[in-house]
């Protein structure tokens, strides 16, 4: 399947919907302790996308900071209902959406891993993809 010129998801329960009005910037998983403790996994599949391109069409998304290793916070949101993790990494230029919280998720394919320091020795990670230490390089 081709990646869609636009898209739509939301949370488990359906209290917030998003939809999305561009292709990706970049898919990737990210492998850090953060986005394994708020995924419960050992990485969070990540779609990025420019942050003038989406919006929630539904309900509120209730956020959470983390201090970020680039300076600043990384701000994550959620459903406050059943507490599906949806967005992260928010900035003026744009932010990540769980995969996971996508209607359709089968078009979802990553091209890199990054956070690979904090990535778990159960974690298999795939050889085929660009590996990052830490975060994306500017």
């Amino acid at each position: 399947m081709s990646t869609p010129h636009s898209f739509t998801g939301g949370c488990h329960c359906g209290a917030v919907r998003y939809e999305c009005t561009s292709r990706p910037l970049m898919m990737l998983n990210c492998h850090c302790r953060d986005c394994q403790q708020m995924s419960g996994g050992a990485y969070t599949p990540v779609v990025y996308v420019p942050a003038k391109a989406f919006r929630i069409t539904k309900g509120t998304l209730r956020k959470y900071a983390t201090p970020s290793d680039a300076g600043g916070e990384n701000l994550r949101g959620f459903c406050g209902e059943c507490g599906s993790h949806l967005t992260g990494a928010e900035s003026e230029r744009g932010l990540g959406i769980a995969a996971s919280s996508l209607d359709d998720p089968s078009w979802f394919k990553p091209k890199m891993d990054l956070w690979t320091c904090d990535a778990q020795p159960w974690d298999l990670l795939d050889p085929q993809l660009q590996k990052f230490e830490k975060h994306f390089p500017n």
